[in-house]
């Protein structure tokens, strides 16, 4: 791993890290003081606390649906340092209003009527932000860095990102929501300073016309993409993977207060754990790689991750609670009798699931030229979002019927069947060979 974290010394890839991290930050940081300060503070039962973040989690991914195409289609045919500028300040105005509903919410003024809609419309234009500059992240990569240091660059921003996602999970659950506030809108700040240090990366060509039409746009891109056998299985095992992730995310707030019932410290714990977990699997597989792009681990991986849901579904719902019904703080939760069988669990899943998808983003960058990396990116997080869009009305719709959160559990632990099967035909599909850009392909036609 040395020569990995040697690129963090050099600026073609220090700034865009850089940025990517604090933006990662900024996102959990808002989102989680919003949810966990309704869950724990506005709302009082588990169908509606569950609901709330679901569609919490809804808006987020809902412009990555809409608008991925032409997010794909501006980050190859312009300027992609130029564009995460513009992302970037935009952030900051969309903080300000972010922080604006946080502060009344804080307040207690107009929860309901203006603080809640107010947050809801900034975590929508965050959404809108993360769209545009998820294509970039990823397709900017093999611009700057060789052939053979793009695994390594993916893990570390992926790595990166849970580590970012780890800090702003738990400042969210220790620090007032008022803090919070002027914390989102001074890290979009220094997101756009970071922003402004990423050297220039122009498209591979000249620029071609761009498609405005969000629909067509969408409908066109998703097809020429998912015509290639290779990016077809990858996209597919990935979005699973998410939408599995967006379930547990979803599930964990109203299941700590009410399955375990913690406070909302517990609740940034469980999304802290997850997040180093992914970091650990992300940095792991590189190694057992050796920075060859392949999705030799990813079945099992995922396999591994099922196995794990279905021990962490077990321990919740065999979870004994306080009688007298005082919420556990982190102290009295830590000694609980089976706190390390739920935590291990936790943590196994998040591990294996960074191990599984890491690699499959790399083939997704890789498989293709570099001036359709972007658009392959983005047609990938179409179907992502897609699929993540329905495993939320999935949540809400199960929630709406009564099943509890802890049954919710197996249907996570199912689908993992469905990504190692999809896993199992990409690997067959590569040969176990690392992807090469037009190898038996076509490659992207858009």
């Amino acid at each position: 791993m040395t020569g990995s974290f040697a690129l963090l010394k050099q600026r073609r890839f220090l700034p865009l890290f850089v940025t990517q991290l604090l933006g990662a930050f900024n996102d959990n940081l808002f989102k989680n003081a919003m949810v966990l300060f309704v869950v724990y503070g506005v709302f009082n039962d588990e169908a509606s606390e569950t609901m709330f973040s679901a569609v919490a989690t809804g808006l987020f991914i809902l412009p990555f649906f809409l608008l991925s195409a032409l997010a794909g289609q501006l980050a190859d045919t312009r300027d992609k340092a130029r564009i995460i500028r513009i992302v970037k300040f935009c952030e900051i105005l969309i903080m300000l209003v972010g922080g604006l509903g946080l502060v009344l919410a804080w307040m207690g003024f107009a929860v309901h009527l203006l603080a809640i809609p107010l947050m809801m419309l900034a975590l929508f234009a965050m959404g809108i932000h993360s769209t545009f500059f998820g294509p970039i992240k990823y397709a900017i990569l093999p611009q700057h860095l060789k052939s053979d240091e793009v695994l390594a660059g993916t893990g570390l921003v992926e790595a990166g990102t849970y580590i970012a996602i780890l800090a702003g999970t738990i400042l969210a659950g220790v620090i007032e929501v008022e803090w919070a506030a002027l914390g989102v809108v001074l890290v979009a700040a220094l997101g756009y300073w970071t922003g402004r240090k990423v050297p220039p990366a122009p498209p591979e060509h000249e620029e071609h016309g761009i498609d405005w039409h969000i629909v067509r746009s969408s409908i066109t891109l998703v097809r020429g993409t998912m015509h290639i056998p290779r990016l077809y299985l990858a996209i597919l095992s990935i979005s699973f993977f998410w939408t599995i992730g967006a379930v547990l995310f979803i599930q964990f707030p109203p299941l700590v207060k009410n399955i375990l019932h913690a406070d909302k410290s517990v609740a940034s714990l469980f999304l802290a754990i997850f997040s180093i977990g992914i970091a650990i699997g992300s940095v792991a597989v590189n190694r057992l790689l050796k920075g060859q792009v392949s999705a030799r681990y990813s079945p099992a991986s995922v396999i591994v991750m099922g196995v794990f849901v279905l021990a962490f579904y077990w321990v919740c719902r065999n979870w004994e609670h306080d009688p007298s019904g005082v919420m556990y703080g982190i102290d009295g939760f830590l000694n609980h009798a089976d706190v390390i069988p739920l935590l291990g669990a936790l943590l196994g899943i998040a591990i294996s699931g960074g191990m599984f998808v890491v690699p499959l983003y790399a083939f997704l960058t890789t498989t293709v030229p570099k001036d359709q990396t972007a658009r392959t990116v983005a047609a990938n997080n179409i179907v992502n979002s897609g699929a993540m869009v329905a495993g939320s009305l999935l949540a809400i719709g199960l929630g709406l019927i009564g099943v509890g959160v802890v049954d919710q559990l197996l249907m996570s632990a199912v689908m993992c069947l469905v990504s190692a099967w999809l896993a199992v035909k990409l690997h067959k599909a590569c040969d176990d060979g690392p992807a090469k850009a037009g190898d038996g392909d076509e490659g992207v036609r858009v």
